[in-house]
């Protein structure tokens, strides 16, 4: 009796991802590649193991079904490679805008006119965070002032985690725009 009658798709000789065993040897054995690919591109663990864990969820989503096991590591790799390569890519860009938002120099020496200067650019960026829809500014303060991780404020919100760096992102890219936009034109943001 042909043990495949269930997957009509499925061919001899092909691996089946949706067979929990498969998928199971699978992660044990592709798991330890794919984190030190992310790893090496993210240099964060956390975001590696996010990033792996995401692509095999897409897998197991998905019940792919490929000519070798060996395919659906490849496959894996390439998912997690393309993932990181974002995610580094993205990093970059929020740490220029996070940069550009909230930037101090430390070596400065701290005089009257140095701290009048402080304040006013702190009352800038609370100025210009007023200015950002409620959706961005709660999580940015939460990321920023409350120092909660992406999960913590998924949780707290009750969005994904994606949802919060999406967010995360676009407020620092506004709030940056507003500061430049203040600096430029010599006002203050209101």
């Amino acid at each position: 009796m042909d043990n495949n009658t269930s997957d009509s798709t499925h061919v001899e000789g092909e691996t089946s991802i949706g067979d929990l065993g498969e998928f199971r040897k699978l992660y044990e054995t592709a798991f330890p590649i794919l984190f030190r690919v992310a790893y090496r591109i993210t240099s964060s663990e956390e975001a590696a193991e996010d990033l792996c864990q995401e692509a095999f969820f897409r897998l197991h989503e998905k019940n792919m079904v490929f000519p070798r096991p060996d395919e659906a590591t490849y496959w894996l790799i390439r998912v997690v490679k393309n993932a990181a390569l974002n995610y580094a890519k993205r990093k970059v860009r929020e740490g220029k805008a996070y940069g550009k938002a909230f930037y101090h120099d430390k070596r400065k020496e701290e005089t009257g006119e140095t701290l009048l200067v402080e304040k006013e650019t702190r009352d800038e960026v609370r100025l210009a965070l007023e200015q950002l829809p409620d959706t961005l500014r709660v999580v940015l303060v939460l990321k920023e002032y409350g120092e909660l991780d992406y999960k913590e404020i998924g949780r707290a919100l009750g969005i994904s985690e994606g949802n919060v760096k999406v967010r995360v992102f676009r407020a620092r890219e506004r709030l940056s725009r507003l500061l430049e936009v203040a600096a430029k034109d010599g006002t203050h943001v209101s």
